[in-house]
């Protein structure tokens, strides 16, 4: 089964820098990661207007497939409500992955006690208002409020700055991931 772990905080607090630090190192290592995205944003869409695969979908194609040498592009048209964790983890669940990475869905994520959490926050008051209604498991604090912290814990939860310690942060991740060990000897 993949490992879920999601990164929640608002806009700015550093979420995309440290699912970055953790998915570089991951997959140096040798596993296997997705990541996905939450785009609060209405209309907008990977494609680009005027290209075939935009006038595909204008003329009413719902799945939209473009290869390239180098990429696979899947675009599905849409009107679903995401509810819930499970729909989102559905979206690249037939991909063989070790760890997939969520950015975003504190709504859907906050009360889940099967997905571990990496808080990010601009400020204090930005940390408090994130941990209120959250729950364990929490791995660490990280993002700006972590770089301008010189804690290296709050409320018995690691504060970890990214990149500068950022190996604890994989380290921790890779300790909720059975394969880890192994992964070292397979490289």
């Amino acid at each position: 089964m993949v490992l879920v772990v999601a990164a929640v905080g608002v806009s700015g607090s550093g979420k995309t820098v440290t699912l970055e630090y953790l998915i570089g190192h991951l997959s140096a290592e040798g596993f296997r990661v997705g990541s996905i995205k939450h785009v609060h944003h209405m209309g907008f869409t990977m494609d680009k207007e005027g290209t075939n695969t935009w006038r595909y979908a204008k003329a009413g194609a719902k799945t939209i497939v473009a290869i390239s040498p180098e990429e696979i592009d899947i675009i599905k048209k849409t009107t679903l409500e995401l509810n819930s964790l499970d729909q989102v983890t559905a979206q690249i669940e037939q991909e063989d992955l070790d760890v997939v990475f969520i950015e975003g869905f504190h709504r859907l994520i906050a009360k889940r006690v099967d997905t571990p959490k990496i808080i990010t926050a601009k400020d204090q008051a930005g940390l408090e208002q994130t941990l209120q209604g959250t729950v364990e498991p929490i791995l660490a604090i990280a993002g700006v409020v972590a770089k301008n912290s010189s804690d290296a814990s709050y409320r018995n939860i690691p504060v970890i700055k990214v990149p500068e310690d950022g190996q604890k942060l994989v380290d921790m991740v890779k300790a909720l991931l059975p394969q880890a060990k192994t992964k070292k000897t397979e490289n």
